[in-house]
């Protein structure tokens, strides 16, 4: 299936699915701690943006993560700025500034692979989030650029007590985003 092909086909979808280079993959649910966790960080990335440039997106927004070769849904997206979509495309984000994805056993390996790896070609991408899902554990991975030009990316695990710095200096607090998702069932 082309990238048109997918992209006029699943506007007519109720599920969701990922595409890449040809393949459809159908997006499973996720358990109530995961839907708890990416809601609770979009709405504690709202409260640190808040007053700027910047709109949080829920996991119903579909990104670009390679153009014209991977179109996903992470859990939570923000854009800083005027939105862009995909060339040809009036609903897919190309210019997301900050993506998060919660990590489940079915979907950590491609978070952390191959979604990781298109996301990193994102020239508007300054902050990557990982949550886990069994801990309060939030991983960082935020773009550095040296005086030559060359991308790098800084890696940090946050806990308890500790607050994820975004590229703006805005803050969210770690416990702030686990408040009481352990209550609800997860993996």
């Amino acid at each position: 299936m082309s990238a048109d092909e997918f992209l006029a086909w699943e506007r007519e979808q109720v599920g969701r699915h990922d595409w890449f280079q040809g393949e459809v993959f159908a997006m499973a649910g996720g358990t109530p701690r995961h839907a708890a966790l990416g809601a609770a960080l979009a709405g504690e990335l709202r409260a640190a943006l808040r007053g700027g440039p910047c709109r949080v997106l829920s996991s119903d927004q579909k990104v670009v993560a390679r153009p014209g070769a991977h179109f996903v849904y992470p859990d939570a997206s923000v854009v800083c700025g005027p939105l862009e979509v995909a060339t040809g495309t009036t609903d897919v984000l190309a210019n997301p500034t900050v993506l998060v994805e919660v990590l489940s056993a079915s979907s950590e390996k491609y978070d952390r692979g191959l979604k990781w790896e298109g996301y990193q070609h994102l020239a508007s991408l300054r902050d990557y989030l990982l949550v886990s899902q069994s801990a309060p554990r939030i991983e960082h991975f935020q773009r550095e650029v040296d005086e030559g030009g060359r991308v790098s990316w800084r890696y940090r695990e946050l806990g308890r007590g500790e607050g994820v710095t975004l590229w703006n200096g805005a803050v969210v607090e770690v416990d702030a985003v686990f408040e009481g998702v352990f209550d609800l069932e997860g993996e």
